[in-house]
């Protein structure tokens, strides 16, 4: 049951994570952090992003991001004894999530009919490209597509620059998150029918989220939005400085008397040209200009400190070495240091949430198979004979493959 009385408010939570690359495997994650007892179930050697650059002395920076604080459970799932270890696992555990294409695990004999049947109370989490229904079910995809049916790409970036994604895989980290929210209302839903149910989020889904506004307006007007500095309102995009680059933004009718200030610029607030947003929409590149004009006489640190002394929202725009020197994620403890069995240590993404009670749990990252024995003996009740019968079958094994990482 749920509970905050342990480490973290899903603690006695248990969730079997089939997840690999990095949507489901995030998720299983962010459960994690939140105390639940999460066991991953991968592939004898390892699933395959724990050798995945970049690498940090050895490790993996881009597998241990969505697999600290969990346990491994390295186990053969195509031979029927790894099979039998799976389901008398989901007979005592609350949640298991996959992301193998739509039907896979049904294949495997692990669909939500037959884990219902072994345990009416689970909660099944489907993660895919483009959902277990609709007109695209067949296909295989990875984040990029999310950006890119949705028209992301298209309304990213400069009017005459050509389709740009983002820099980091935002689809895959959303997608986690609403199947971490979408398990957690399950959860809570449980306690009061006693039963699971399953849930079904998607790549594609999730790109169409960050378009609803402009889809949401298309679809009633017809009209195409356009790219460039500031959709409406003005000021609001990055602009150059001295030294680097900077974001300021404020479009809304309430800031305009901060910005005029800021940009010596008082005769604006009767100027009919700028008195309301559409108006300063229209007029935008007049406003741009001056600011081109003040800031190119700035460096970064002089215009957030000016624009900030106004009470105008300024921020850098930084590089990843200077986002990683900033003190705020390491204050924040956003990022954190944690003890690695390959690196020593690695710096991964930590506490998004600060509960005051119930604090997040933030543990390293298992070695292939380290917890073969804890699960199937101390959970599921296998022998020590029974689970060397296992190892000699070559159904469970702790063998990995990092000595075949590069230099």
């Amino acid at each position: 049951m749920l509970n905050g009385n342990g480490n973290g408010p899903l603690a006695g939570i248990r969730v079997i994570d089939l997840g690999r690359h990095q949507a489901g495997p995030r998720c299983a994650q962010v459960l994690a952090r939140m105390g639940a007892e999460v066991i991953k179930v991968e592939r004898l050697g390892g699933e395959e992003t724990r050798y995945h650059a970049p690498f940090v002395r050895g490790q993996s920076a881009y597998w241990v991001q969505y697999n600290t604080g969990k346990k491994s459970l390295s186990m053969d799932l195509r031979k029927e004894e790894g099979k039998e270890a799976l389901r008398q696992l989901v007979k005592k555990s609350d949640v298991l999530l996959q992301n193998f294409r739509p039907g896979t695990i049904d294949v495997m004999g692990f669909g939500y009919d037959v884990l219902k049947e072994l345990n009416p109370r689970i909660v099944m989490v489907n993660v895919s490209a483009y959902g277990q229904f609709g007109p695209y079910r067949e296909k295989i995809g990875y984040d990029p597509i999310g950006q890119t049916m949705s028209g992301i790409a298209m309304i990213t970036g400069e009017s005459d620059a050509p389709p740009t994604r983002a820099g980091v895989p935002i689809i895959d980290r959303t997608t986690a998150l609403h199947a971490a929210l979408g398990t957690m209302a399950a959860l809570y839903e449980r306690v009061e029918s006693g039963e699971g149910q399953s849930i079904d989020v998607c790549l594609a889904d999730t790109g169409y989220s960050y378009t609803e506004i402009p889809i949401s307006a298309y679809h009633g007007t017809g009209k195409q939005p356009t790219r460039g500095k500031g959709p409406e309102g003005a000021p609001g995009g990055i602009y150059p400085c001295k030294d680097g680059w900077v974001l300021i933004t404020a479009g809304d009718q309430h800031q305009w008397h901060r910005v005029c200030n800021a940009l010596n610029k008082p005769d604006w607030l009767e100027d009919p040209r700028f008195t309301s947003r559409p108006e300063r929409t229209k007029n935008k590149d007049i406003v741009n200009a001056r600011m081109d004009e003040v800031l190119s006489t700035m460096t970064t640190k002089e215009a957030i400190d000016h624009f900030t002394k106004h009470d105008v929202t300024a921020a850098p725009v930084n590089t990843i070495a200077e986002a990683a020197e900033d003190p705020h994620p390491w204050e924040r403890r956003t990022m954190v240091e944690v003890d690695d069995f390959q690196a020593g240590s690695i710096a991964v993404s930590g506490d998004f949430w600060h509960f005051s009670r119930t604090p997040v749990v933030i543990g390293s990252a298992p070695r292939v198979g380290e917890h073969n024995e804890d699960v199937l003996g101390e959970v599921l009740g296998y022998s020590a004979e029974e689970i060397s019968d296992l190892y000699a079958k070559k159904v469970i094994a702790h063998f990995d493959l990092y000595d075949e990482i590069p230099d």
